[in-house]
């Protein structure tokens, strides 16, 4: 990552998030008219548990949970100790005899050792008893921070119940939109933020997340060490919560950490005269606390092992096939999230694509273990049908030695079998199914489009959708892994990680220093390939992969609609959306930006969701979906049909009209409640509770399609506008001078000095191929059929560039950027080249930042 020697910069009030006029407004309220609440002054700690007591249902619900996880610690431990020191297992598996007066047979409390026993046997074995020293030590913090928590979340029971006028048998069935709601309306009565008269959701959001966006970022940006190539396993992903903790711990929170309070970056941290030194530190207190974990690791190891057997041994029991499902992981939660998204807003999001993405992986079923499992299953279940029946002949088959053992793995093996067996009504339609998944994620690297149908994606989305068993697995050996990776990987990330921080770091009034993608600017960190053109400044450097400005951006506007946006951003917002209204009601444009050829479709809108759904689906001049939105979605003719798990309950009440009715009953309250698109939850408004809630939940599926939409057409138009580009510019490197034709005359003559010192990302590739074309019908899709991908895989282009340190220049002068290698890292094939970073110079004056950067006082 290089190096910019800019500053930390202070927002102005064109880029803040205050009213105007009131950027350094410190509120005087009579000492008289002074609430309880009235200047909090951690809002950042207060806001998080306003959220957590709403997300736990309750003070009560939470109380009972943590109770619960504080006996839970005690039962692992004393219950391990137990089993390892108290019981004589030669009685246990009938090895030794024990004689009764009284009785014949053994009972188990026969196979428990005297209590003399086994305190002496726990008395003399030195390693049992560091581990209950540390587990004691543990177990008591947990009970500090257990008391202290419940005196600072009774005080927000008192908050809800006073200032926001809620009850806590009300809070599981109000959204958080309705909570946010509250707490911005009664910001002008209690003064909560002194620093501004006025709360916007954006600065909740702000101090609920701050930590969480820098993650994002850094994992957007490939700052993470989180990917490698181990030698036999290839390119694999390993980031595990052992290791997202020891993150945080050393960024944020941590003892000698990068912030001095959750709202406030250090100073020496905010100047770039000191890298070097701040480096150094950074790095010798990541090794420090690297050797910490790998000093600690037997004890976690063996915590690991014993929670995930008591955890997971009587759900494997119970359902042999759970270690075959499939889970969102831990990167592709941090890779997916938008910024300034809460925790159950990705939670929804991704829960709703679950099913489409457990179809698209189990498409690619191996025909060879499909064979293999079906003669397994075959076998395994004649011995096992042999073993029930003669048990049900006669039950003292089961007093036979292993009989029951038998039993009970022979039903474990026929249940992974089938889960190696694919259902024979499965249709082969890898395309559709990815389109339905980036519905819903909303985030996808361009070169899986079109290569649906090869072992290659299905692998790197595997990356994002691990399967429970590798979950598992991956937190067992994070005590071993983890401090490896600090010591050996994170730490030579330390002046990048510095410079990020500097770099990235921005103090919005009334709310402290964020990370300034989490701003959402399209000024300073927009693409151009994401419909950002002629709209942003940022260079490489500055620019967010993957479109993560804009589509967090227009997740947030749709999430929030009552959120009043700056005057650029406002524009971008209504420009897109009156282009999809555009695009959706077959209105013609009046420009054509990507003067696509007439092969093109006509419409994107119809490209993507199908003529049928399209007829239904209209979009209101609000940018809203109107209440035909809910036609279109249970018409059932396109992917459309998946992203409405609405449809079910709407027919409960026998037809659509009732919810048109329950959507116009509550017009008023639906600019506070249709952000909760990704919301699950209800609330009891209206004529009745099942009315409240069904209002609710239509309300939450409008705003969730309605991002669906604009995610799809945002990603059908960076396609074809990265095609488009393409056409329009030829990529080969020539010698002659009719090479510089296109280059301004004042780049030619005016070579640029900082070009040596060019910004770059680890996202930046320095060899890039045409992306492939792919099919733009969804009626492509055949049983059995890999023709969808081939069309595209064929029209893959071989021209490779290397970038040297600058832009390369199209018509007209602007700046052409090329495909990266998406997703941190991953690359199409004839894309594995290696990149190279410019050297980051030690020191470097005001002057002599890279273009476009500019230093905001």
């Amino acid at each position: 990552m290089a190096h910019f020697d800019t500053e930390y910069q202070r927002l102005e009030a064109s880029y803040s998030d205050s009213p105007p006029g009131e950027e350094n407004l410190l509120m005087h309220v009579p000492e008289g008219a002074k609430s309880q609440w009235h200047h909090i002054e951690n809002l950042d700690l207060f806001f998080q548990r306003v959220y957590n007591l709403h997300q736990k249902n309750g003070f009560t619900c939470m109380l009972l949970g943590e109770i619960f996880e504080l006996v839970q610690l005690l039962f692992v431990v004393g219950f391990t100790v137990f089993l390892a020191n108290c019981v004589d297992y030669d009685i246990l598996f009938a090895n030794k005899f024990v004689n009764h007066t009284d009785s014949s047979k053994v009972t188990l409390p026969d196979a428990f050792l005297p209590v003399d026993v086994c305190s002496a046997r726990i008395r003399d074995n030195a390693f049992v008893i560091f581990v209950l020293i540390i587990s004691g030590v543990f177990w008591l913090h947990r009970l500090v921070k257990f008391i202290y928590n419940v005196c600072c979340y009774w005080e927000i029971r008192s908050f809800y119940i006073n200032a926001l006028k809620m009850t806590m048998s009300e809070l599981p069935y109000a959204t958080w939109q309705e909570v946010q709601a509250r707490i911005v309306e009664i910001q002008k009565e209690h003064q909560i933020c002194i620093h501004k008269k006025e709360l916007t959701e954006l600065d909740i959001y702000h101090r609920i997340l701050r930590f969480k966006n820098y993650m994002v970022a850094m994992v957007n940006k490939s700052l993470l060490p989180v990917r490698f190539r181990p030698p036999v396993l290839g390119e694999c992903v390993f980031f595990t919560r052992g290791l997202k903790y020891n993150f945080e711990l050393i960024f944020f929170w941590g003892p000698g950490s990068l912030f001095e309070n959750e709202w406030s970056l250090k100073p020496e941290y905010k100047r770039g005269g000191n890298r070097l030194e701040l480096a150094d530190r950074l790095a010798s207190r990541i090794l420090w606390i690297g050797i910490a974990n790998l000093l600690l690791c037997p004890v976690i190891l063996v915590w690991q092992i014993l929670y995930a057997f008591f955890s997971y041994t009587e759900v494997i029991k119970r359902e042999p096939g759970s270690l075959g499902a499939r889970c969102w992981s831990l990167y592709g939660r941090c890779y997916l999230r938008h910024f300034n998204e809460l925790d159950h807003e990705l939670m929804s999001r991704l829960s709703k694509g679950y099913k489409a993405a457990s179809k698209y992986m189990n498409c690619f079923l191996s025909p060879l273990l499909t064979v293999v499992a079906k003669n397994v299953a075959f076998f395994a279940g004649s011995l096992l049908a042999v073993l029930i029946a003669l048990t049900i002949y006669d039950e003292d088959v089961l007093a036979v030695e292993h009989v029951l053992s038998s039993i009970t793995l022979l039903g474990v093996c026929i249940t992974v079998c089938r889960s190696f067996i694919p259902d024979k009504n499965m249709v082969f339609c890898p395309e559709q199914l990815l389109r339905v998944i980036l519905a819903h994620i909303h985030y996808m690297p361009d070169h899986w489009q079109g290569n649906a149908h090869r072992y290659e994606t299905r692998d790197q989305f595997s990356q994002l959708f691990q399967y429970k068993a590798v979950f598992i697995l991956e937190e067992l050996i994070s005590p071993v892994v983890t401090p490896i990776i600090l010591i050996f990987s994170l730490r030579r990330k330390s002046l990048e990680i510095i410079d990020f921080f500097r770099n990235f770091t921005v103090e919005v009034v009334g709310v402290g220093d964020t990370c300034s993608f989490a701003q959402m600017d399209i000024r300073q960190h927009g693409h151009p390939a994401w419909m950002s053109e002629g709209k942003t400044e940022a260079s490489i450097y500055q620019q967010a992969e993957d479109g993560k400005t804009e589509l967090s951006l227009m997740h947030f506007a749709i999430t929030n609609p009552q959120w009043q946006p700056p005057q650029e951003t406002t524009h971008f917002i209504s420009q897109l959306k009156e282009r999809v209204h555009r695009e959706a009601t077959g209105a013609p444009s009046d420009t054509n930006p990507l003067s696509l050829s007439e092969s093109e479709p006509r419409s994107l809108i119809a490209n993507i969701l199908g003529p049928s759904t399209l007829t239904s689906v209209h979009f209101g001049r609000d940018s809203s979906l109107t209440n035909h939105a809910a036609a279109g979605i249970n018409d059932g003719a396109s992917a459309l049909r998946s992203l409405s798990p609405v449809s079910s309950s709407l027919h409960l009440r026998g037809s659509l009209s009732a919810a048109h009715r329950a959507a116009g009953h509550t017009s008023a309250m639906s600019k506070g409640m249709a952000g909760s698109g990704t919301d699950a939850r209800t609330v009891s408004s209206g004529s009745s509770a099942w009315e409240g809630q069904l209002t609710s939940l239509v309300l939450s599926e409008y705003a969730s399609t309605e991002m669906s939409i604009h995610a799809l057409y945002m990603h059908e138009l960076h396609k074809q506008q990265s095609r488009g580009e393409l056409s329009r510019h030829t990529w080969h490197r020539q010698d002659s001078d009719e090479s510089s034709d296109s280059v301004p005359d004042e780049v030619r003559s005016e070579p640029n000095p900082h070009s040596r010192h060019f910004p770059r990302s680890h996202t930046f590739p320095t060899t890039v191929a045409s992306p492939s074309a792919i099919p733009t019908s969804a009626s492509a899709c055949a049983t059995g059929s890999t023709t969808l991908g081939q069309e595209g895989a064929s029209s893959q282009s071989s021209t490779q560039r290397r970038f040297s340190g600058s832009d390369s220049f199209g018509a007209g002068g602007k700046a052409v950027r090329s495909a990266r290698v998406p997703m941190g890292g991953w690359a199409e094939d004839g894309q594995a080249a290696p990149r190279h970073h410019d050297p980051l110079p030690e020191e470097s004056s005001e002057d002599e930042m890279p273009p476009h950067i500019h230093k905001v006082t």
